[in-house]
């Protein structure tokens, strides 16, 4: 199968050797991406912004690959304090509907850049 790389403006650059996706087929597999804001590439400040940043990051390559964050079918979510498990189930709530893709999240010593959330997905989109 062909793979396909996706970008975009919209959401931060690679800070590292990787793609912010690649479509091999249907499938598209987005990066992890942290509260950077793509214009400044500087850390959003605060939990809830970082949540809040992540979320419109991976929506903005979701795009960018013709889809949509309702055809994500797995989220895996990496927070430095499983504290703000909550605020993260709270902010999802505003970019996902039922039914809710598959989700894992994990608690992580760090991140990339000192960020609190990092969040990575699968997409399928049709055809």
């Amino acid at each position: 199968m062909t793979r396909t790389i996706i970008s975009t403006p919209h959401a931060p650059a690679a800070i590292g050797t990787y793609s912010q996706a690649v479509r091999v087929g249907d499938t598209v597999y987005i990066s992890g991406q942290l509260g950077l804001d793509p214009a400044t590439m500087k850390m959003v400040d605060g939990i809830d912004a970082q949540i809040v940043r992540v979320f419109e990051n991976l929506k903005a390559v979701a795009e960018a690959a013709g889809g949509t964050l309702a055809d994500v079918v797995k989220l895996n979510v990496y927070l430095t304090d499983l504290v703000n498990f909550t605020t993260f189930n709270e902010v999802m709530a505003c970019y996902f509907f039922e039914p809710f893709p598959a989700r894992a999240a994990v608690g992580v010593a760090a991140l990339p850049r000192g960020a609190l959330v990092e969040a990575d997905a699968v997409m399928v989109l049709d055809g």
